[in-house]
């Protein structure tokens, strides 16, 4: 291990740099931290470039295990001192932990299966959002995720925070033009189906068995008109209360769920 003393350090610039979504999109990296992350990064295999540890973090008996394995692994790990470390981190109180990982990017065919179930993301803003549809696409079986041109950065911090390692387990294509995306999901018999408030049929009541694309909106403006006319079908999610509408993860949530159950008895 080596030790950094100085925030004049090139890698410590770079850390500090990857907090503004540019610099993560030139360099293709981004940092994840906290024990919990940095052990699923670790679990599924992602590809680490440099751990940065605090000196309290190193002192600490609970932190040996997770050492151990990333030593084992080979991966160059560097000790900061704590107020180093906090200079960096990007949480009020940080675990003195963090890992700098290289980003992972699917073309179109690698998230195109028998049975693919996906959801389409036109152009989510949230960070809080995106990171809880990551997270909910991981626990329901989909497998991926399409993102928009005009969608909150999936590796900003804020993000990967609430994907609470999910980022590591869901294929992601980024999508520069969506039509596009969408007729080529639709030329391989993917149905395209939209939460949309000018739907008519509830989501419920849809038959999702098959291969499908959910699509999510903007929260503030929903679906774009463009995607809207490629959708096959428009559903709503039905308002017993005075409400209009549902937060756009906890909508995502209701309808990747749903896919979920009625192929339940197929998966299981």
């Amino acid at each position: 291990m080596n030790y950094i003393s100085s925030s004049k350090n090139p890698l410590i610039k770079e850390v500090k740099s990857l907090k503004k979504r540019k610099c993560r999109e030139d360099k293709n990296l981004f940092f994840v931290e906290g024990i919990k992350i940095t052990e699923e990064a670790l679990k599924e295999n992602a590809e680490i470039v440099r751990v940065l540890v605090s000196e309290e973090f190193v002192s600490k008996e609970n932190s040996a295990p997770l050492m151990r394995a990333i030593e084992s692994r080979g991966y160059k790990c560097f000790i900061l001192p704590e107020k180093l470390f906090k200079e960096i981190s990007d949480t009020e109180t940080p675990q003195g932990i963090m890992a700098v990982v290289r980003a992972k990017h699917s073309g179109i065919n690698e998230i195109i299966h028998e049975n693919s179930s996906l959801i389409i993301l036109d152009a989510i803003q949230d960070p809080g959002n995106m990171g809880t549809i990551i997270r909910t696409a991981d626990a329901a079986g989909f497998d991926g995720i399409i993102i928009s041109r005009g969608c909150v950065d999936i590796y900003n911090p804020k993000v990967i925070r609430a994907t609470m390692g999910s980022v590591f387990r869901v294929p992601f294509h980024f999508s520069e033009n969506l039509a596009d995306t969408i007729r080529t999901l639709k030329s391989r018999d993917i149905r395209v189906v939209a939460a949309h408030l000018k739907g008519d049929k509830n989501y419920f009541e849809l038959d999702m068995k098959g291969k499908i694309a959910l699509v999510i909106g903007n929260e503030a403006s929903g679906i774009s008109d463009e995607v809207t006319v490629l959708a096959d079908d428009l559903v709503l999610i039905p308002m017993a209360g005075r409400t209009e509408s549902l937060n756009a993860s906890v909508a995502a949530g209701l309808l990747m769920y749903e896919v979920l159950r009625q192929r339940w008895n197929k998966k299981f």
